[in-house]
Order: structure tokens, then C-alpha cells, then sequence
């Protein structure tokens, strides 16, 4: 069963509670669980890492010249900020495309300032502003190394091949099968642990072909982490109240993953209900737990155990650990 990890309190009442699954593992397997680790999720984007490791470790990168901001943005769940769909467009630019050559779709950006600059001018958005678009450009980055076709998110395609050999690899299982994740792209099934085992494996490279993107991406993911999500953002902000340590990824139906390289840890976690104010909330707990992140820390205390405030700034109550959450 899903173990109770989360809890909202009101006043003197918990008014809501969240369950789910985490696992942490090290080189060795699992550490600590909680819920069942055999549970099988779609990571969502939470394992976008995983799938820009062809990208590396195939060479494309280096052929492109892709810098490290490059491939942190390869890993993002970007906000739409005028910074990330500059640093896009200018990388498919630099590939001879541009923006008609993505397959991720369009939606408004989540940053604020951005999506008031298109609302106020009447602008519509581009895909340059879909969160995914830097995962995408690296998709056509290796595909033009791959020299595949034009429709590289189809699941039969070379890129997402390449992609799927990668995840079952590292996550040690083989996928299930696949859903279509919201940039168009096949996200492949896994277990927690899983996941757990893989992110352990980016916190424990070799020094194999494979290993070195593995440094690279994490590397390049704790070096920026304002193009991994955004201002604001729980993975941006984690990412530095942590000093750089630790990188961080969130995926949509509250999945969130940690990978701890000076600890060799990975964790994995799925809240049952999608919600994502409580899979923030258990990464900053577990986090915690390991001791790489203060708990007074503005930005932990942002998702945990700090005051939850109503419209007229009132303190109406706090998101808490469960008991037993973690030991």
C-alpha cells in the first residue's frame, strides 16, 4: 500500500493527506522505501536526464558544440521565460532549424512575466515556449546525428529508440510499456525503484563512455539550475539552497527524483494522487532526512512546514511530514 507521507493541517485539523511511494538507493540497491517500490509509474519528466544520454554519449553534443547551460536546458521543465526560449531558438538556430522543426506542441508559458508580455501584446506563443522545447532541441540534435527522420517523437523512431535502450539500462528493468507524455513524446513505464536505481547510477558514474554523460548532465544540471526550471520553481530553488550539491527533477503527477553524487544516492518518489504541493513537499522532507538540505532553509520551508498563508496574508496552516515520514 501507498504509505501516508504528507499531511496539510488546518488549524487543529488535518484537513488533507497525501500517500505514495519513495525509494532511495545506493550503488548497491535500495536504502530506505516507503510505500512499495515495485509500484510501476511513468516518470514523466522527471527522467529527462536519462533520456538526453544518448544525446552524449553518442557524440551529437560534442559534434553540435552544445555548451553545459545546452544540456541542463536538455534536462528542463523550463517556465517559458524570455531567457529559455532565446537560448532554444538560438540553439536550433545554430543546427540550421528552427522552431516549425519541434514536435512538442504549444501552451501558454508558466512564467509570469513572459506569459504577461504575449497576454498584453495579443501574442499567441510559440513551441519554443512548451517547457519541454530543450529536451526536444536535443532531440534534434541527436537526430540529425542519427540522420533519422523529421517525426523523431514517434515511439519506432531512432531517437526514441535510443532513448528507450538508454532507460531500460540504467533503470535495470525492462519498460512495460509507453504513454504519451504532454510534449508528444513515449515516456516509458518503470517500477520507483527503478527510477531510484537509476538516479543512483547518475550519483555513482563510471568512467566508461556512459558515465562521463551521466557527470556531464548532472554537472551541468547543479551549474544551472535556473535553466533546469525557473525563478521560483521548487527544482531551481532546491537546487540552490543546496549549493549546487544535489540536482534535482520534478515530472508531472508529482513524481520527483534527487540525485546525490557525495552521498552516491538516487532517490524516487510518486505521490498516488498527482499532486504536486505534496511530491515538493516529500523530496524537501527526504532531502532532510539525508542532510543535504536545512530544514530552515527558505526554500525548504517554502514547501514544508512553513506557514501557509490565505489572501489577506493570515497564517491558515502548514503542509507537514506524516508521522513515520521519514524515520
Amino acid at each position: 500500500m501507498p504509505a501516508e507521507m504528507i499531511e496539510l493541517w488546518r488549524g487543529e485539523l488535518c484537513e488533507s493527506w497525501h500517500a505514495g511511494h519513495a525509494v532511495i538507493c545506493d550503488a548497491h540497491g535500495v536504502v530506505e522505501a516507503w510505500g512499495r517500490p515495485a509500484e510501476v509509474i511513468y516518470p514523466r519528466s522527471s527522467c529527462k536526464m536519462i533520456q538526453a544520454l544518448p544525446l552524449v554519449e553518442s557524440g551529437a553534443a560534442d559534434a553540435a558544440g552544445l555548451t553545459d547551460r545546452q544540456l541542463a536546458l536538455a534536462c528542463a521543465s523550463h517556465s517559458g521565460a524570455a531567457m529559455h526560449v532565446a537560448a532554444v531558438d538560438a540553439w536550433l538556430a545554430g543546427l540550421g532549424l528552427s522552431e516549425p522543426d519541434l514536435r512538442c506542441g504549444t501552451h501558454m508559458p508558466r512564467d509570469a512575466a513572459e506569459n504577461r508580455r504575449l497576454t498584453c501584446s495579443e501574442s499567441a506563443p510559440c513551441q519554443l515556449h512548451n517547457n519541454c522545447s530543450g529536451k526536444h532541441a536535443g532531440f534534434l540534435t541527436l537526430n540529425r546525428h542519427l540522420k533519422g527522420g523529421p517525426d523523431y517523437v514517434e515511439p519506432d523512431h531512432p531517437v526514441q529508440q535510443a532513448a528507450k535502450a538508454a532507460f531500460e539500462e540504467v533503470t535495470g528493468e525492462v519498460s512495460p510499456g509507453f504513454g504519451i507524455d504532454g510534449c508528444s513524446a513515449p515516456n516509458w513505464a518503470c517500477t520507483v525503484e527503478g527510477l531510484a536505481r537509476a538516479m543512483a547510477r547518475f550519483a555513482n558514474p563510471g568512467a566508461d563512455r556512459r558515465g562521463q554523460a551521466m557527470r556531464r548532465l548532472v554537472d551541468a544540471m547543479r551549474a544551472h539550475p535556473e535553466m533546469v526550471a525557473g525563478e521560483g520553481r521548487s527544482c531551481t530553488e532546491l537546487m540552490r539552497a543546496m549549493g549546487g550539491a544535489v540536482a534535482v527533477k520534478t515530472g508531472a503527477e508529482a513524481v520527483f527524483v534527487a540525485i546525490l553524487p557525495d552521498q552516491g544516492l538516487g532517490i524516487a518518489l510518486k505521490i498516488t494522487d498527482g499532486a504536486t504541493r505534496a511530491s515538493e513537499a516529500a523530496i524537501a522532507a527526504l532531502l532532510i532526512h539525508l542532510g543535504v538540505l536545512e530544514a530552515g532553509d527558505p526554500a525548504a520551508r517554502q514547501l514544508l512546514d512553513g506557514p501557509m498563508t490565505n489572501c489577506r496574508g493570515r497564517v491558515t496552516g502548514a503542509l507537514r511530514r506524516a508521522e513515520g515520514f521519514p524515520i
